[in-house]
Parts: C-alpha cells; structure tokens; sequence
C-alpha cells in the first residue's frame, strides 16, 4: 500500500479543482517528528506561490476537496507552509489484514506489461570476474528480480565480450606455443588462459609478424573459419563454466540461456554498415566507414567520428551495439532498456543510440536507460585492489568473505556441528558482500570495510538477517497458531503505529527500484524496519501480554515484519538463515 501516492492523488485533485490550469508537483515526504503526524505535504509555499494564494487559506481551500476522508484522522496545518497527515490507526489496521492474507503482501501487478531487457555482468573471455564485475552483476539482478516480481516480462542480457582482436591474438598465440592439444583436452584452467591472454598481449605488442598473423585470424574468425570457431568456442564454455559457479554462489539469477555475446550480431554487422551507408548516415574515407555525428564534437569543435568498419573490413564494437540494438527493439520487442555498465560506456552508449535512432532501428518511445555506478575503494580512496596493484579477483573476494564469517561464528557458537558452521558462514559471507554493496547508493564510490560489512550492528545483511530469525523464534515459542488468529491488528502504541506505516510503506520501495534502479533505498528500508520491530518489542509484550487481543495482534504484527523482511531480502538476492 503505497500511502504517499494516496496522499498525493488525493491533493492533486484538490489543487485541479482549486485550479486546472497547473500541472501540480505535489511532494509528500514521511515526517520525522512526533507529534506533526506521519505524512507531511514539503511544497505547499511552492504551490501557494504557483496560485497566488497564501499557504493557510490554500490549505483551507485543500482539505475542502479531501476525498479519502476516511483514511485521516486530522490534517493539519503548520508554519511557515506545511500540511500535515494523521493516518487514522482503524484503516491501518484494514490496509495490515489485506497483506496477511496477500502472497504478495498486497502488492498489485504493474499495467500495461512491458517488455524490459537488463543488460548486467557482461563479463570478458579468457579472463577471470573481478571486484569492478560485482557492482554490474547484483544491482542489475535485483533491478531484473524487483521488475519480474511487478509482472513485467524481464529479458536478462548477459551482453558478453566474446568477439574482437584479443581472440585473434589468443588463437595466434595457443598455436605458436602448441597449447591447443591441452585446451581441447581440458587442461588448461580460467587462470592459465589469463596468464596465456596477458603473455599474448605483449607478444602482439613487441613482435609485428605475430601481430599480423593476429589480425589475419580476428578477420578468419568474423568470416567463420572452422579451425578459428573450434578454438573460439572452447574459449568461451571454460570462461563461461567459471562464471556461472560464481554466479550461483552470489545467488545470482544468470544463466547460460541468458547470455548472448557480441558474436550472436555479427551475421548483421554486414548489412548495418551497408544499410548506413544507403542512408547516408555512413561514409567510406580512406577504406574506413564512418558516422560522423553533430551531436556530439571533438576538442577542435568537429563533429566526432564513429568508425563502424575498419580498412581491413573488421568491425568494431560500435557496430555491434547498433546489431544489438536492433534486434533488441524488432525482433525482442522492448519497451524498455536498462545498462549496467562501467559510467566510461556512457558515450559510447550515447553515440550507438543516436546512430540507431537515425536509421529508425529502434522505435521513438524505445525507453533507453544507462544506470551507472561508482567504484569499490580501499581504505585510502584507491581502487580496491592487491597490494602488487592487481585487480581483486572476484571469486577471492568471495572466499575470503566465506573464512571471515566462519571465524566469527566459530567464536560465537564454538559448538555449532561442521555442516551447519559451512552452511551458515556462506549464507553470511556472500550475503555481507552482496549487501555491503548494494546498501550503498550506485552511483557513488564506496570504501569496501571487512569490519562493518560483517558486524552484527547497523544498517549490514547480519544485522538484518540476525532481525529475521529472531522474529521467527518468538513466533514459534507462540502457542497460537498464526492462521487461526481472526482478530484485527490493534494499533494503540506510538511503536505499534510506526511498525505498521513502515511495513506499509514496502510498496512504495519496491516501485522506486523499479523506476530508478537503486538497490539501497531497499537496504535503508529493511534497515529501519528492522529497528522498528526492535523498538516495538522493547515497548511491547509480544508473547506474554494479558489481554489474548492484544497478543494476537502483536503476533499478527511480528509475522508481517518478518514476511516483508524475507521479500525483501529476496529481492535483493540475500539468503535468510532458519538460525545465527
């Protein structure tokens, strides 16, 4: 139940009716002081400025067109310009009862259906996933799991990098040094193929017969040469076979059906560049086809210049991302296209879009979305990475999480049996990377902390998870069954009423992360209804209070927590223990 929405509606038809000559922005904000109501309309100077009326009289004349009066149990008004809302605690109550009985704690479907596709990970071939993949990885799979959870038909787009020149240079590389036999035999691992990737590299760079014979197999390659797809192909599966294990170790919803890399676009790049050109969107200078585009201008002022084809008639990632692009848009039909990658592709992203629009690839109401994120930073504001300034690998990362926790719990339960102990230090290393991470707003860097990731305390998975577990042990030491409770919840504390706006203020997070992509508002929310439960069971007796109503109701509302507190976590891939 989205009750800032309520509000909202409801003054926007108070101010068309006052006035219909406007477009009314109306901001409700939740009130932080007691005694000033739980709701509170934040512009109402903006808007007595906007009609010319002084902010008391245009607060009188609002409450007068009020529809929903059964909802409040007193507006008011207060200066300098501020209208606030006292949410009568009997339909609270109502709106409580419908998500109890609700699998989807009353959450509606969103109309009409869209077609949306998440473009997220996108990891490279040949190399291992790193500390800079995680951020891509889990925000775009809680943005895919909040938008499923809506009704939205999600496409997941695990756009790889498996095309291009490094692949030349690896095929060159695996023949001259009589590698090939061991990789078709399985005996070359993701760690070996990086050392061989990285060795390639300086080889291209210092020995200009092997730089050819490179490039002479990048253009094999494009053209599908047998030999070079062989190679390729085995390439790709051992990659791809190391990133799904660390994907369904982050509880991440990527699969194999869901990766489609540059290379499924390459039958098209041919007729884009063809196309452009019949257009006239392309020209061909020197053997090199270009796009030169006025939107955007070089340092000198000139227009820029994207190359889509090079001398050698090899194709750049340019031309790929148009493929793409068009066959997002004809044959997948999206309404709808979110990114998830680094904020440098925003450019380049901005300049496939423009060319695609140009040659009407993608249709005018196609809504194109780039969701950039921040960096993880050590300690001292530096790039997270090793001490010899390598890039963390991923899976390390990971592991090391798993060992912290472990000890942790080793000193807190030193009984607990081996199989559980593994169990629940994976449950609560990878959650505390996952959440550490994702509580973080993203488009901003953050310094990635051990100590507060996996503290007990504060706004962290453990903190949150520890709140979930404790519910559900006071729920099972009730000797009331939870179905058979008929009652009503009864609001009569200040810590029972701000318990119940808080749970019902779920929606109205889940409809934000839908729209903006930002996983934190998701952790501050549990987070703070986490810490309301807690108050509320300081202040309340749940299990031994006198009146059996009262009781009853108090269970209903502790069951409803912890029901929006697993969504939640849900939502944001984190896994709950049945204890810690």
């Amino acid at each position: 139940m989205n009750i800032k929405d309520i509000i909202r509606k409801d003054i926007e038809y108070a101010l068309i009716k006052i006035n219909n000559n406007y477009t009314y922005k109306v901001l409700i904000i939740s009130t932080k002081k007691t005694g000033f109501g739980q709701y509170q309309l934040d512009n109402l100077i903006k808007l007595s400025n906007i009609l010319y009326i002084s902010p008391d009289i245009l607060y009188e004349k609002i409450i007068n067109f009020i529809q929903k009066k059964n909802i409040y149990k007193k507006i008011i008004f207060s200066k300098p310009g501020f209208i606030n809302f006292f949410i009568k605690n009997t339909w609270l109550s109502k709106q409580l009862e419908k998500i109890f009985l609700s699998s989807r704690l009353g959450i509606k479907h969103l109309h009409p259906k869209k077609n949306i596709i998440v473009d997220y990970s996108s990891p490279n071939i040949a190399k291992e996933m790193h500390v800079g993949h995680l951020r891509s990885t889990i925000i775009g799979d809680v943005t895919v799991r909040v938008l499923e959870f809506l009704g939205q038909k999600v496409i997941r787009a695990n756009h790889i990098g498996d095309w291009g020149t490094q692949f030349g240079i690896l095929i060159a590389y695996l023949e001259e040094k009589k590698l090939l036999k061991k990789l078709n035999q399985n005996l070359l691992c993701l760690k070996d193929l990086e050392k061989i990737y990285c060795e390639s590299k300086i080889e291209y760079k210092l020995n200009q017969s092997f730089s050819k014979k490179s490039r002479s197999y990048v253009v094999k390659l494009q053209n599908g040469d047998p030999y070079c797809y062989s190679i390729w192909k085995k390439l790709v599966s051992i990659t791809m076979l190391n990133n799904y294990k660390i994907y369904k170790k982050l509880n991440v919803t990527l699969t194999d059906k869901h990766t489609i890399g540059e290379s499924f676009y390459n039958h098209m790049l041919p007729n884009i560049v063809k196309d452009l050109k019949k257009k006239k969107i392309a020209s061909e200078k020197d053997g090199t086809t270009i796009v030169f585009l006025d939107e955007f201008k070089n340092r000198n002022g000139q227009s820029m210049g994207v190359i889509i084809q090079k001398k050698d008639k090899g194709f750049l990632y340019a031309t790929t991302d148009i493929a793409c692009m068009k066959y997002r848009c004809q044959y997948l039909h999206a309404n709808r296209i979110i990114y998830y990658t680094d904020s440098r592709q925003y450019q380049h992203l901005l300049q496939s879009w423009t060319i695609a629009k140009k040659a009407n690839y993608i249709s005018k109401d196609l809504l194109l979305e780039h969701h950039i994120f921040g960096m993880m930073l050590y300690k001292n504001k530096k790039p997270f990475k090793t001490r010899d300034g390598n890039t963390i690998k991923l899976s390390n990362l990971l592991d090391e999480s798993v060992n912290k926790a472990m000890n942790l719990i080793k000193k807190k339960k030193p009984n607990l049996c081996k199989k559980k102990l593994v169990k629940l230090s994976a449950i609560i290393g990878i959650s505390a990377v996952k959440y550490s991470d994702l509580s973080k707003n993203r488009v901003t860097n953050y310094i990635f902390d051990w100590e507060k990731m996996l503290s007990f305390e504060g706004n962290t998975a453990p903190y949150i998870q520890y709140a979930y577990t404790r519910i559900i042990s006071i729920l099972k030491k009730s000797t009331i069954p939870l179905h058979k409770i008929k009652i009503k919840v009864i609001l009569n504390k200040d810590s029972e009423v701000n318990l119940a706006i808080k749970i019902l203020e779920f929606e109205e997070i889940i409809l934000l992360i839908a729209q903006n992509g930002t996983p934190h508002i998701m952790c501050k929310y549990l987070y703070e209804l986490a810490t309301c439960f807690s108050n509320f069971y300081e202040n309340c007796s749940v299990l031994f209070s006198k009146r059996i109503k009262t009781r009853k109701s108090r269970l209903k509302l502790s069951f409803l927590t912890a029901k929006t507190i697993k969504k939640g976590l849900h939502l944001l891939g984190i896994k709950i223990a049945k204890e810690m």
